[in-house]
């Protein structure tokens, strides 16, 4: 590709709504061209290394077993409607009429399609274990497009399914696609970490995600250094203090005015913050609740969602609270009536707490449960902390930032049940399937291999990925033997197998060249110039090293062959 006919431009600055280095060079270098807020097109060069990277999923996804199949972004509501998921996703969904006022969506994910697939394609167990996966663009109407690539609301995602007997057969399919994700994560140049994490609005058992770790990162990711434990903040567990025991004291009033934080009472009563019983007010279904947590923790916003089994969850400010009759500042489960209480565990075995007596300016003192209050839903609903003591061998608990690159679940029958996807076992009998949901944001993966692999000049493209193998640059188009020279070494590397992009472009100095060059990022940058030619040829040089290399012009395409390890098209 000659540069002169090439459809993009690199820019000298990123615009100012770029705030990440890898949104900031996919700009600059002329890569993807936003069109609405989460909306992009890939420009020429962008999409060789989506088209990529896509190549890379197809072979590590086809040697794990699955079958490409493509299946339709035109789905029924109806479909939606049956799983249950037009309400709980009802805020992401683009959601549309046809001229016969049939309901319709844009598909945000298609579990509801696939299983309809296998409704009809599937009856016995001898058809099973079953992957199948597509590369499809996907939609979902985002409240906060940002990041660039990284939360867009139309988007391409691989997502992959599997179909199996039981859950031991579900295991070795999960296992087999979590293998491949690490090698296509590898041959993209973005090291991830599988973490736990919270399946969401995708339902099922337990899921992974696949993070590459960076301060750019959107997620908070809990990693334990001793024993290699790592979850998403939204599903990290932590070991909590455990408070000693005591006999329950008689339940006293104090008076407390102006008290209205935690802070302020442990200040104001001489308390460790343990010893307090925190009230956090929130709103599910359009319903008041009472959450109850120990004052030395934080609620975990997706783990109370989960225990409520809620669509939506909503913090109630001061007006909120008082609208349900609570008294912010001095409330407590106590006596409470009427509204939802859900505890988080650690308040069960932690005695004589202080907490409010659900009048203005007083706290009771000597706590406890069982005898003073009782919940209506118990569970961990704790935010684990760096500091806090790892779940699984008590070691200390750290924080990073990470990139979402990839997750997987194990669904299990949530969709074959609800759906009615049944197959007839070896006793004849019928069975839901048990499934498997794999998927991949190949615009992340574009975005992440990026963000690892860039320096102050530019992007360092990973050789599987680089959308030429070769950045041919010419200089001094006007001096004798130079235009010659660089049309032979150009069309001497195409014939050697090599892709190639020249940048051709005449009237440009030599830094011009060369920062599109390191700012467009190809492995190896071969330069013929009246410099080169005097030298002996041309020069070669990698675009991760500094030192540069002239060969004679007949050698070129040897040794860039050489230097690449082979080079790909």
């Amino acid at each position: 590709m000659r540069m002169s006919h090439l459809f993009a431009k690199t820019l000298r600055h990123a615009p100012a709504e770029a705030d990440t280095p890898n949104h900031q060079l996919m700009l600059r270098a002329g890569l993807a061209q936003q069109l609405a807020a989460g909306v992009y097109s890939y420009l020429p060069i962008g999409w060789r290394v989506m088209r990529k990277i896509e190549q890379i999923i197809r072979e590590e996804m086809d040697r794990a077993g699955g079958q490409e199949v493509m299946m339709p972004a035109i789905q029924p509501a109806e479909m939606w409607a049956e799983s249950g998921r037009l309400e709980t996703m009802r805020d992401v969904l683009v959601r549309f009429r046809d001229r016969r006022e049939r309901d319709f969506v844009l598909g945000p994910t298609h579990e509801e399609v696939v299983v309809d697939l296998f409704k009809r394609q599937v009856q016995s167990y001898r058809d099973m274990p079953l992957l199948v996966y597509q590369i499809q663009t996907k939609f979902r109407d985002e409240a906060r497009p940002r990041g660039g690539l990284m939360r867009t609301r139309e988007f391409t995602m691989k997502d992959a399914y599997s179909f199996d007997t039981d859950w031991d057969a579900l295991d070795a399919n999960y296992q087999a696609a979590r293998a491949a994700y690490t090698r296509i994560f590898d041959r993209c140049g973005v090291p991830t970490v599988p973490v736990l994490a919270d399946s969401g609005a995708i339902g099922g058992k337990d899921s992974e995600e696949f993070m590459y770790l960076t301060e750019v990162g959107e997620d908070m990711i809990l990693l334990c250094g001793t024993c290699g434990y790592a979850a998403n903040e939204e599903k990290a567990d932590h070991k909590k203090r455990e408070l000693p025991a005591e006999e329950p004291l008689p339940l006293e009033e104090v008076a407390t005015p102006g008290q209205k934080t935690i802070d302020d009472l442990v200040a104001f009563l001489g308390v460790p913050h343990e010893k307090t019983l925190k009230a956090v007010f929130y709103e599910a279904q359009g319903e008041p609740v009472f959450v109850a947590i120990r004052g030395d923790l934080e609620v975990n916003e997706a783990k109370l969602r989960n225990a409520l089994k809620a669509t939506g969850l909503a913090l109630l400010d001061d007006a909120g609270v008082r609208k349900h009759g609570l008294i912010a500042g001095s409330a407590s489960p106590v006596g409470l009536k009427g509204v939802k209480v859900v505890a988080d565990d650690s308040a069960l075995r932690s005695p004589n707490l202080v907490a409010g007596a659900n009048k203005p300016d007083v706290h009771y003192r000597n706590v406890n449960y069982g005898r003073d209050w009782t919940a209506d839903v118990v569970a961990d609903i704790s935010l684990a902390r760096a500091g806090d003591r790892c779940p699984r061998c008590g070691g200390t608990l750290e924080t990073k930032r990470g990139m979402e690159m990839g997750h997987v679940f194990k669904l299990g029958t949530v969709y074959t049940e609800r759906l009615q996807a049944q197959f007839s076992d070896e006793a004849g009998e019928l069975r839901p399937a048990v499934m498997g949901c794999y998927g991949i944001g190949v615009g992340r993966v574009f975005a992440g291999a990026i963000e690892a692999n860039h320096d102050e000049r530019g992007i360092i493209w990973p050789p599987e990925i680089a959308p030429y193998d070769v950045h041919l640059t010419a200089l001094g188009f006007d001096k004798t033997g130079v235009r010659e020279s660089a049309e032979q070494v150009y069309q001497q590397l195409q014939d050697a197998g090599l892709a190639v992009l020249y940048d051709d472009r005449e009237d440009l100095s030599a830094g011009v060249k060369f920062n599109d060059a390191d700012l467009l990022g190809m492995p190896l940058r071969v330069t013929v110039s009246p410099r080169s030619i005097e030298a002996g040829g041309a020069e070669l040089k990698r675009r991760a090293e500094k030192d540069a290399r002239v060969v004679p012009l007949a050698e070129a395409a040897r040794a860039a062959r050489a230097m690449l390890g082979g080079g790909a098209t």
